[in-house]
């Protein structure tokens, strides 16, 4: 088994080859390794696609909106990822975000993940029928379990999840006033400590 490691650098150099920048190729290492970690076929999606760039043209896009189409060729998913990292501060403050004509989405997937830590925001990623729900970075849930390449797709929507608690406040204040418990051991057993401190047999006194 490839290690994550290994994963990481050898997509670098693989994306660096096909004549993206260093510095985009860095962030794809981190993507691939990131796609794995979470079970995701990151590496034979990657595969694909540089194959497929060297012969096919792509769509780049600059600046993302809220309704985002290409009507001649399908958004290449690496600048399309970098793009949306690097206006993720702006893109938050909108309710939903549609891409169609999206290549080899699940390369897109990652750049998404890292911007949920980024906001400290969850992120609710659709591909058509394919959900994700982003947690910060930590996590991924999905009813995508497949392991296959997605060579393009219809659409992607994006919407962002606001913080809130998954409890209410009386069901906080009540596993509060159980913990109060643990102070009252917690001073008790100080207590105890306490009033057996002093010198013993082997303290040395000098006068």
């Amino acid at each position: 088994m490839k290690t994550l490691s290994e994963i990481d650098t050898t997509s670098k150099r693989a994306v660096r080859g096909a004549g993206f920048s260093w510095g985009i190729a860095e962030e794809v290492g981190k993507n691939m390794r990131l796609l794995e970690l979470f079970g995701l076929p990151g590496i034979k999606n990657l595969n694909q696609f540089l194959k497929d760039y060297k012969e096919k043209q792509f769509q780049k896009v600059t600046l993302i909106s809220d309704t985002n189409n290409t009507n001649k060729y399908p958004f290449c998913p690496i600048i399309l990822g970098v793009n949306f990292i690097d206006q993720v501060n702006l893109l938050d403050k909108k309710i939903n975000i549609q891409i169609s004509n999206v290549a080899f989405p699940l390369l897109f997937l990652p750049f998404v993940s890292r911007a949920s830590e980024m906001i400290g925001k969850r992120i609710f990623l659709k591909i058509e029928e394919k959900e994700f729900l982003l947690n910060l970075n930590q996590s991924i849930y999905s009813n995508y379990l497949k392991n296959e390449i997605l060579e393009v797709c219809n659409t992607i929507n994006i919407s962002f999840i606001e913080n809130s608690n998954s409890f209410n406040e009386n069901e906080w204040k009540e596993l509060y006033k159980l913990s109060e418990d643990t102070f009252v051991e917690e001073t008790e057993s100080l207590k105890i400590s306490g009033a057996g401190a002093g010198l013993t047999d082997n303290d040395w006194r000098y006068w």
